[in-house]
């Protein structure tokens, strides 16, 4: 006869928030206005625990959230959400008779390829965006999204330019916005990711011929900014387009130092 430790009453009894799977990868294919986006996303999903409970059945659950995944992979995923956050949400419903609880989150990571157009030889490219969304349930049923990107773009340093006859040092950046929202607050990952770009001395490219190049250059050079600069722009962006609590980060990653610069702040 098999005891079941984890319906015993812990040592300690304290709920636990969040207990779940994580780095759970599979296919998903959103239809956002018309435009199809193919994903291979890394999705976590956890549910909360009670304090009376020793621990969770992780092969029920792991078996439940795969029964669930599986099921949202034939039936759903193949024929397209129109976003990411309904595909969290789906997954969350379908485990609500699978797996009690009164609190869940789905955490869904994945690349978001956009396509440029180079800024001289107007060559197409494929950008590659880094972008997380997450759907909670709240106690009381509500539910709330999270969303963020991470853009890749460039500093100039307005301080040397001022000081050394127009010379100054660039170096690449690194800007995270996050947008935390009611669920059915209407917010595009794409204009998350052009508030953040726009926000840079310049945005970089992946394809970029001589004449591209060259107009990169340029275009730093007519925009120095500070890291505190490119912050500020993508908060103020950012609460004039979205209804939510924002938070901004920004890393320069110095050429001219052994450390790296950071710019901060939220609503």
């Amino acid at each position: 006869m098999l005891v079941e430790t984890q319906e015993e009453v812990p040592q300690i009894r304290e709920p636990l928030r969040r207990v779940g799977i994580t780095n759970l990868r599979t296919v998903a294919k959103i239809n956002w206005k018309g435009k199809v986006y193919t994903f291979i996303p890394v999705f976590e999903v956890t549910i909360d625990l009670p304090a009376e409970k020793k621990g969770i059945h992780m092969s029920r659950l792991v078996e439940s959230i795969t029964e669930a995944m599986s099921e949202a992979v034939e039936e759903e995923v193949m024929e397209a959400h129109s976003s990411l956050e309904e595909l969290g949400r789906a997954v969350i419903e379908r485990l609500e008779g699978k797996h009690p609880h009164r609190r869940a989150e789905v955490w869904i990571k994945t690349h978001l390829i956009i396509l440029r157009e180079t800024p001289a030889s107007k060559k197409t490219t494929y950008e590659p965006y880094d972008v997380e969304v997450g759907v909670i349930k709240n106690e009381d049923g509500s539910f709330e999204k999270v969303l963020r990107v991470k853009v890749i773009g460039n500093t100039v340093c307005p301080h040397a330019m001022a000081n050394n006859n127009g010379k100054t040092h660039i170096q690449r950046a690194v800007g995270e916005l996050e947008v935390r929202a009611g669920y059915d607050e209407e917010i595009e990952l794409e204009e998350m990711i052009d508030v953040v770009e726009s926000s840079f001395s310049h945005p970089t490219y992946t394809l970029l011929k001589t004449v591209d190049e060259n107009a990169v250059v340029q275009g730093m050079y007519r925009n120095p900014k500070f890291v505190e600069d490119v912050a500020r722009e993508i908060f103020a962006k950012a609460k004039e387009r979205f209804n939510g609590r924002i938070h901004v980060r920004v890393i320069s990653n110095e050429s001219i130092h052994k450390h790296d610069v950071i710019a901060e702040t939220w609503s």
